[in-house]
């Protein structure tokens, strides 16, 4: 049974002893994503800074459900996918507000990524993050396509 929360994630990484299989724990994690419409894969909602391509499309929802923020998400990377599917379960259906994409980074550095990830994906997960942030600060709007 794969993780669901972060606290998951990093007892299953404590659990392997093996990059190789952290690595297909992450491939996993990117399989399990929901599938995201490929109407939703615009320049708009691609994330740039990323070598592989990687798109996130959030929708907000009502005051009265909560005003969070839910995000599709889709790579054409396998790992990177799992590194999407990663970062999505520190900010998934949370309120702009308490999305806290530092914290999320934090978390991520004690799994030890940097030291595996090679530095295109290391910047990849960066630029996610720093998305992920400005998806928020802007209330989970993603500006027209020019």
């Amino acid at each position: 049974m794969l993780p669901t929360t972060f606290d998951d994630v990093e007892a299953e990484f404590d659990a392997l002893d093996d990059w190789d299989d952290r690595y297909r724990l992450l491939i996993d994690l990117g399989r399990a994503l929901p599938p995201m419409d490929n109407a939703l894969k615009t320049e708009a909602t691609r994330v740039r800074g990323c070598a592989s391509q990687v798109w996130l499309f959030p929708t907000r929802a009502s005051p009265a459900d909560g005003d969070t923020l839910h995000f599709a998400a889709d790579s054409d990377a396998a790992i990177v996918k799992g590194l999407v599917a990663l970062v999505l379960l520190g900010v998934q259906d949370r309120t702009p507000a308490e999305i806290d994409v530092a914290a999320v980074k934090r978390r991520l550095d004690g799994l030890g990524l940097a030291k595996h990830l090679s530095s295109n994906r290391t910047q990849g997960l960066a630029s996610m993050l720093a998305r992920i942030g400005e998806l928020a600060a802007q209330g989970g709007t993603v500006a027209a396509e020019k």
